[in-house]
C-alpha cells in the first residue's frame, strides 16, 4: 500500500485539548470514541467472567468457583456482553461517527442528546460495576420470575435500574439516527443512493424505539414486585410468572437484531469494498433490513417452547421463526453474488467480512433446528443454545465490529496499522473461535445443560477442546488492542481514502475536521458506483 504524505490540518482530535473538551463534546466523532473506550472496557469486564467460567469447565467437578460463584460469573458475563457491549457497539460507536458522514451531515440532528446518551450509558454501567462488586447477581441475564422477582437475595434490583437506565441511551441514539437520516441528507442522496450501512441502522433504531421501552416496563414491573409484592409475577397472588418471558423476549428477540442489523451494514461496506464491485440486489439488501426489523417483533414466542403454551401458538411462532431467516438468507446470498467474479483483495477487513459470513450462517442454520418444534424440545436449555447465540453474536456481531474498526480506523485515528498482524489477528480470532463454540453444539446435541457448574465426566474432552479455543479467541482479541493502540503513535499516516471506497466519509480528510464537510457535498451517483476496473489508491 502507499503510504502518502499529508500535511498537517486541524481535525476533531486536535482542535483543542484537555479532558474537558471530551467529556462536553458535541461532537458526535468524539462522541463515538467516548462510547469505544466505554464498552472496551466492558467487554473485557465480560471477558474475565467468560474466562472464569471455562477455567471452572476444564475439570467434571471443578474446584475453582462454588456453583453460586459460578452462577453470579455466567450472570455477570451475559449481562455485561448483551446490554453494555453487543447492543451498544456498533451503534453507538461506528454509527456515531459515521452516520452524519456518509449522509454530507455535519452532525446528528440532536448532538446535545447525544452526549447525553453516553452519560446515561455510563451511569448503567457504574451500577452494575458496583452491583457485580458488591455480590454480583445470579438470575442469568434475563431475569427470569419467579426466581428474580421473590427468591434471589443478590443485587438484582440495582443491576434492574442499571438495565433500566442504559435503556434509555439506546433509544436517545435510535431517536437522533432515525431524525437525522430523515431530515440531513445531502442534496442528491436520494432513499435509492443511502448506503446499506445507514439501511441497517435506520432498522435498528426502528427497533430501539419500539423495542427497548417494552424491557423499561417489565424492569419497572419486577422491580414493583421485588419491592412491593405487587402479584404482577407471583402465581400466589394472582400473577402470572410466564407473563415476564412473554414481554423480556418481546424485546429480547427483536434485541438480537439490534445486535446483528448494524454487522449486516458493516459487512455491505466491506463486501463490495473489497470485491470492487456494486453490491448484487441493493435494493433487496436494503428492504430486507427492514423485514428483519418488522418480522422480529412477532417470534418472542419461539423462546418459549417448552414453558407449555398451545400447540397451536407454537406452531405459528415456529413458522415464523422459519420466515425471519429469509431476509437473513437475502443477504448471505446477495454478498456471496456480490464477490462472484469481483476483483477480491485480502485485506484484514475483507477477512473480517468473510469470517462474519461463515459463522453467522452457521448461527443462522443452527438457529433452524431451534424454530422447530420437535428439536428444540431436546435441545432447549442445553450448550446448544449457547453455541448458537455466540455464533450469532460473537462470530457475526464481533466479527464485523472488528472488521468496521479496522475498515475506518485510518479514518478515524488518521494512522494505518500493520497489516499483517490484522491478517493474522483475523485468522487467530476465527480459528479460536470455532474451537470455543463448536465443541459447544456437540455437548448439547449430546444432553449437557448449559449453565452448570459440574458435568459428568464423558464431557470433559468436548469441555476442555473448548476452554482451550478460548485461550485462543482470547489471545486474537488482544492483538488488535494491540497494534491498534500501537498505530496511533507509529502508524504511516493514512491518506483521505487509503482503501479507494466510495461514500462520503472517505471524501473528507483523515482524521475529518470537526464539521465533516467544509461545504456540503453534493451527491451525483449511486451507492458503491465502482467501475470494473480496480481503483488506484489515494
Amino acid at each position: 500500500m502507499h503510504y502518502p504524505r499529508i500535511e498537517s490540518h486541524v481535525h476533531y482530535l486536535n482542535v483543542n485539548y484537555g479532558i474537558r473538551s471530551w467529556l462536553f463534546t458535541t461532537d458526535h466523532k468524539r462522541i463515538g470514541l467516548l462510547y469505544l473506550a466505554s464498552v472496551t472496557f466492558m467487554f473485557l469486564v465480560g471477558g474475565l467472567a467468560a474466562v472464569l467460567m471455562r477455567l471452572q469447565l476444564v475439570e467434571p467437578q471443578g474446584t475453582l468457583l462454588e456453583p453460586d460463584t459460578f452462577n453470579k460469573m455466567f450472570s455477570t458475563h451475559g449481562i455485561v456482553m448483551i446490554f453494555f457491549f453487543l447492543i451498544p457497539a456498533i451503534p453507538a460507536v461506528l454509527g456515531n461517527f459515521l452516520v452524519p458522514m456518509m449522509i454530507g451531515a455535519r452532525d446528528l440532528a440532536f448532538p446535545r442528546i447525544n452526549l447525553l446518551s453516553w452519560y446515561v450509558y455510563l451511569v448503567g454501567a457504574i451500577l452494575t460495576l458496583i452491583a457485580i462488586l458488591n455480590g454480583g447477581v445470579d438470575t442469568g441475564w434475563t431475569f427470569y420470575t419467579p426466581y428474580s422477582s421473590t427468591y434471589s437475595n443478590s443485587n438484582v434490583l440495582l443491576v434492574g435500574i442499571a438495565a433500566f437506565i442504559t435503556g434509555f441511551s439506546s433509544i436517545l441514539t435510535g431517536l437522533n439516527f432515525i431524525v437525522t437520516i430523515h431530515k440531513m441528507r445531502a442534496p442528491g442522496l436520494t432513499w435509492s443512493r443511502l448506503p446499506l450501512f445507514i439501511w441497517a441502522h435506520y432498522a435498528t433504531s426502528l427497533i430501539m424505539l419500539l423495542g427497548t421501552p417494552v424491557l423499561a416496563i417489565t424492569l419497572v414491573l419486577l422491580a414493583l414486585e421485588r419491592i412491593l409484592h405487587a402479584g404482577i409475577f407471583d402465581p400466589k397472588l394472582g400473577g402470572d410468572p410466564l407473563l415476564f418471558q412473554h414481554l423480556f423476549w418481546f424485546y429480547s428477540h427483536p434485541a438480537v437484531y439490534i445486535m446483528i442489523l448494524p454487522a449486516m451494514g458493516v459487512v455491505s461496506e466491506l463486501i463490495t469494498c473489497f470485491s470492487r464491485k456494486r453490491i448484487f440486489g441493493y435494493k433487496v439488501v436494503a428492504f430486507s433490513s427492514l423485514a428483519i426489523a418488522v418480522l422480529g417483533f412477532l417470534v418472542w414466542g419461539h423462546h418459549m417452547f417448552v414453558t407449555g403454551q398451545s400447540v397451536y401458538a407454537g406452531l405459528i411462532f415456529s413458522a415464523l421463526s422459519f420466515l425471519v431467516a429469509i431476509p437473513s438468507a437475502i443477504k448471505v446470498f446477495n454478498w456471496t453474488a456480490t464477490l462472484y467474479k469481483g476483483s477480491i483483495s485480502h485485506d484484514a477487513p475483507m477477512l473480517y467480512a468473510l469470517g462474519f459470513i461463515g459463522l453467522f450462517t452457521m448461527g443462522g442454520l443452527t438457529g433452524l433446528f431451534l424454530a422447530s418444534l420437535a428439536t428444540d424440545v431436546h435441545l432447549n436449555g442445553t450448550y446448544f443454545i449457547v453455541a448458537h447465540f455466540h455464533y450469532i453474536m460473537v462470530g457475526g456481531t464481533i466479527m464485523a465490529y472488528l472488521g468496521g474498526i479496522h475498515f475506518w480506523w485510518p479514518k478515524i485515528s488518521g494512522r494505518l496499522y500493520p497489516d499483517k498482524w490484522a491478517r493474522f489477528a483475523a485468522l487467530v480470532i476465527f480459528i479460536g473461535f470455532n474451537l470455543t463454540f463448536f465443541p459447544q453444539f456437540l455437548l448439547g446435541y449430546l444432553g449437557m445443560p448449559r449453565r452448570y457448574a459440574f458435568y459428568p465426566q464423558e464431557f470433559q474432552v468436548l469441555n476442555v477442546l473448548s476452554s482451550a479455543g478460548a485461550s485462543v479467541l482470547g489471545v486474537g482479541y488482544a492483538i488488535p488492542l494491540i497494534y491498534l493502540i500501537w498505530s496511533l503513535r507509529y502508524g504511516p499516516p493514512a491518506g483521505p481514502n487509503p482503501w479507494g471506497a466510495k461514500g462520503l466519509e472517505w471524501q473528507t480528510p483523515s482524521p475529518p475536521p470537526t464539521e465533516n464537510f467544509e461545504e456540503t457535498p453534493i451527491v451525483t451517483e449511486e451507492a458503491y458506483a465502482y467501475a470494473s476496473e480496480d481503483h488506484e489508491l489515494v
